[in-house]
């Protein structure tokens, strides 16, 4: 059976995405985004909600268990690396903005 996983990682892959986004358009805005890479690692981790979410839908969808298990496996794995992005996201702010 299915840890249904899917439901867990759906609302919180976009509530994240917003958040890359806010970055994003807040380093545009202020013109940081020629200085700093931060912008250019955060679109990349957003691009990478999107896919848990596209995998974490998916697997809602799915009518096959054994299709379900593998696309549920797929979209922790893209949100655990993606929750570790940003984890290194906030790290390279705090420590940009210390100095």
């Amino acid at each position: 059976m299915a840890n249904n996983t899917s439901q867990h990682i759906l609302g919180p892959s976009t509530s994240l995405l917003g958040f890359c986004l806010v970055v994003v358009t807040s380093f545009h805005l202020t013109n940081k985004s020629d200085t700093s890479i931060i912008d250019e690692f955060t679109s990349g981790i957003a691009m990478m909600l999107i896919l848990s979410c596209i995998f974490s839908f998916m697997a809602i969808r799915a009518k096959d268990q054994k299709k379900t298990i593998k696309l549920e496996a797929v979209a922790e794995y893209i949100f655990l690396i993606a929750l570790i992005g940003i984890m290194l996201i906030i790290m390279l702010l705090v420590f940009k903005f210390i100095r």
